[in-house]
């Protein structure tokens, strides 16, 4: 299992797919993937708050924001194979809807 140096996303959610096969987690559900994202959301957090010098609690695990973000990725690209979504037309077509959309603060 190799992954392209310059991976696109398409290429992440294959590797996702190999990964997991080889890992043993293919077997998990959309809903165990999502309630994992929501785990590594939290470590992430956690890690911005960190990077940002805010209070923590001293024995929580040290991480890092880049390691959390790639798990994070990770999760959105197995959920979105669950469901056969293709993460890279999806963003595009939601960008494209954004494009059309007006953006302005609220007074």
């Amino acid at each position: 299992m190799n992954l392209a140096p310059r991976p696109t996303l398409s290429d992440l959610q294959r590797y996702v797919t190999e990964l997991e096969a080889e890992r043993g987690f293919s077997d998990q559900s959309a809903r165990d993937k999502c309630l994992l994202l929501g785990e590594e959301l939290g470590e992430l957090f956690r890690a911005v708050r960190r990077a940002e010098g805010l209070k923590v609690d001293p024995a929580s695990r040290a991480a890092d924001v880049a390691d959390e973000l790639a798990d994070c990725l990770i999760y959105l690209c197995a959920i979105a194979n669950r469901y056969g979504i293709d993460l890279e037309a999806a963003f595009c077509a939601k960008e494209a809807k954004n494009r059309e959309r007006t953006w302005a603060a609220e007074h």
